[in-house]
């Protein structure tokens, strides 16, 4: 390995100081940015109306509280002991070996911003659009869809604009990601509200609101069905972000007292609220003049966003000013929603370079730059058109989600593994400190199952006590729910894909299959690397809590920011033989 130069060493030194959020809201107000994307706005309606209205809305509160919340407290509680991004908490919580780990959440969440930039630039086009009257009543959607797409440099620019919002968004650090999600999020809300109010006003007008009714509306024959369940879970596993190294990232810049437990509840409840919101407006918007709503509302993301919502907003009552109102409302809310969430999908990268010793602005520059270069072939590559309906996708941007949206449950994985390990560890320490041979079940409930949520989590800061329910959860139901998610997955795609196993199917298993295998198979292979290096933890003042106990925690290279890295170089340590603790645990 490289010897540390005095390079390195002045690099780690340009964040010698933590760097923390003012207070609570900020912290919440970045963590609901973080959570609330697209998804909120243009997913939930869709599942909302595919699996009957109220019906679905029993399973996905069910799985907030079963999946969501749980992970959430674990984010938190990982990052607020660890100090750092999902690299050095895997490094520091798992073990050196599982380092890796933490760079696969990494590389995920950048590998999604890389097609999420292009996306969000949809959204600002519209908006753009939307305000210059270009989708008022009468105006063809699919060929305003169509020109766009078609029109490289143009899907190209708004790409641009929106990683310069971003990168202008998290330059400064945590006041200045605070700041931005604050201003943000609190356009969101208004405008969401405001959508909300004349959506009803349409819901009223058609004498019936039948599209609040259906949103609450419970039809118990979906609750039989195992598709309500399975997609109820899967829009709370990825609309509140848990388990993606988010709340990891920005619960490093939590103050020393802060509430881990209550800030996640928060967090997930806003998130749901921002969902009904967004749901009811879609609904009541469409139920008041389509004739076939539940159509409508059901078909593919693009096509209810782009395609139907601005036909739709186009026909409330009012005038134009008012139905010009309406869709650039919703369209400048999406933009803003989109954008919070691309601004943790680049802070979470940029966290891991700097706990690493790199520059910040170096840092958020090349992330920056990395994310438009390669988000240019989902932006450019593979337009093509839908004979059934004329209207173009983008087939590059579809397969990159295919691959890569699936690989966010395994970074839930791995923290769960993290947690299961840290309890076996800390039962076998019990063992041995109190002279017990063999395995007791109840001892092991009692002294490993409970142990990362007394030590991490129930810490007295907290204003909301975790019971055993917790370890119910991460123990036995999240690996059930995982097994459950991914299971179904695959069997949709054996079940409704032509030739699955074929590696050239943009649409089958294989080709993800192999993406996972490769990308895992190198970060593997670059761990040593990773933990040849120092990592620089952000401690705020009086929170420097001992982490010697855990896995990765007598780590010589894990330091507090501003402290000097060892002099010698990771190999002239294991040369001399001092380190064969690490060679051992490595090998």
């Amino acid at each position: 390995m490289k010897r540390i130069s005095q390079g390195d060493r002045m690099g780690s030194q340009s964040e010698t100081s933590s760097d923390q959020f003012s207070g609570r809201l900020g912290l919440i107000f970045a963590t609901i940015g973080a959570a609330i994307g697209t998804g909120n706005i243009w997913r939930f309606p869709r599942m909302v109306g595919a699996n009957g209205g109220g019906s679905f809305l029993i399973p996905w509160l069910i799985f907030l509280f079963l999946w969501s919340v749980p992970l959430i407290i674990a984010e938190f509680a990982l990052g607020k002991r660890s100090r750092v991004g999902t690299v050095g908490t895997f490094r520091i919580f798992a073990g050196r070996r599982f380092a890796w780990m933490g760079l696969w959440t990494a590389w995920i969440n950048v590998a999604i911003g890389f097609y999420y930039a292009v996306v969000t630039g949809w959204c600002l086009n519209y908006f753009q659009i939307a305000i210059r009257g270009g989708l008022s009543e009468g105006v063809d959607t699919i060929e305003v869809w169509n020109t766009f797409l078609e029109n490289p440099m143009q899907v190209i620019f708004f790409q641009w604009i929106t990683v310069l919002i971003t990168l202008a968004a998290i330059w400064g650090g945590a006041k200045a990601i605070e700041k931005a999600n604050v201003t943000l999020m609190t356009s969101l809300f208004v405008l969401l509200f405001t959508a909300l109010f004349l959506a009803f006003v349409m819901d009223v007008k058609d004498g019936s609101l039948d599209g609040f009714i259906y949103m609450f509306s419970i039809q118990p024959e979906y609750l039989v069905q195992p598709e309500t369940w399975i997609n109820g879970l899967s829009q709370s596993a990825w609309s509140c972000s848990a388990g993606v190294g988010m709340a990891i990232t920005y619960s490093v810049y939590m103050r020393k007292d802060e509430d881990t437990t209550l800030n996640a509840a928060t967090m997930c409840l806003a998130n749901n609220s921002i969902s009904i919101i967004a749901g009811l407006t879609v609904m009541m918007a469409v139920f008041s003049v389509s004739a076939d709503p539940l159509g409508a509302v059901s078909g593919g993301s693009s096509a209810i966003t782009f395609l139907v919502l601005p036909e739709v907003f186009a026909q409330a009552p009012g005038g134009p000013l008012v139905q010009l109102v309406m869709v650039a409302v919703f369209f400048l809310a999406l933009s803003f929603a989109a954008l919070t969430s691309m601004i943790s999908t680049v802070e979470l990268c940029v966290r891991n370079f700097v706990d690493h010793g790199f520059d910040r602005s170096r840092s958020v520059a090349l992330t920056g730059l990395a994310i438009f270069l390669f988000g240019l072939p989902s932006a450019a590559l593979w337009i093509k058109m839908d004979p059934s309906t004329g209207v173009r996708f983008p087939q590059f941007l579809e397969v990159q989600d295919h691959i890569w949206g699936y690989g966010l449950m395994f970074s839930g994985l791995f923290m769960a593994y993290t947690i299961w390990n840290y309890g076996w560890s800390r039962y076998k320490s019990w063992q041995a400190d109190s002279g017990v041979e063999g395995f007791d079940f109840r001892d092991y409930l009692d002294h490993g199952v409970s142990a990362f949520r007394d030590d991490f989590i129930n810490t007295g800061d907290n204003d909301w006590w975790i019971g055993r329910w917790w370890d119910i959860v991460m123990y036995l139901g999240f690996p059930i729910m995982f097994t459950v998610l991914m299971l179904s997955y695959f069997v949709d795609l054996l079940a409704n894909v032509d030739d699955p196993w074929n590696p050239a199917n943009p649409h089958g298993i294989s080709i993800i299959l192999l993406f996972w295998g490769v990308t895992a198979s190198l970060f593997i292979g670059f761990n040593r690397l990773l933990i040849s290096r120092p990592v620089f933890r952000n401690v705020p003042e009086g929170a420097d809590v001992p982490i010697d106990m855990l896995p990765g925690g007598d780590d010589p290279f894990v330091l507090i920011a501003g402290e000097e890295p060892p002099e010698i170089s990771y190999a002239n340590e294991k040369t001399r033989g001092g380190k064969k603790a690490i060679d051992a645990e490595i090998a």
